[in-house]
């Protein structure tokens, strides 16, 4: 079972970089009627909530900059952003790099308890799998923003 979490961790990643690297630049920072964020945000937010997941992100986890959680945490939104934002191309190399260490997580971690249920969540790896359906999630409102914005041009 914790090998097949692995795997999908890296067919879900790959896919979701498949289709962030298949975006025009110049559509990333437009905010479509009807949505909240950016295509930009989506992908720091995956890379940035899978940090904090997969590896206590910002307490436990110092692969990312403390800043990313006030960017593309949970509740923020570009319009809010002040100072230095990183690139897409940056998040996507960041998001390979994520991937690398994931998969360098042992297996038998996935067993672990969490010292209190989060989001329902009572293992590490109901966790890392709630990761997965979270990316998947935004990885769904990044093909149907792009949808939008093309429409509408």
């Amino acid at each position: 079972m914790s090998e097949l979490v692995f795997k999908h961790f890296e067919f879900a990643r790959r896919y979701f970089l498949k289709n962030v690297d298949a975006l025009d630049e110049s559509i990333l920072d437009i905010q479509p009627e009807g949505f909240n964020n950016t295509l930009h945000w989506h992908i720091g937010h995956v890379l940035t909530v899978a940090e904090q997941f997969m590896f206590g992100f910002p307490n436990k986890s110092n692969h990312l900059p403390a800043n990313y959680v006030e960017l593309f945490g949970d509740g923020t939104k570009p319009a809010d952003w002040q100072g230095e934002v990183p690139s897409v191309s940056e998040l996507s190399e960041q998001l390979k790099e994520q991937l690398k260490r994931i998969k360098e997580i042992p297996a038998e971690n996935l067993n672990e308890r969490l010292a209190k249920p989060f989001l329902g969540q009572e293992t590490f790896g109901e966790l890392a799998n709630f990761a997965l359906f979270h990316e998947s999630l935004h990885l769904g409102q990044i093909q149907a923003m792009k949808r939008v914005i093309e429409t509408a041009k």
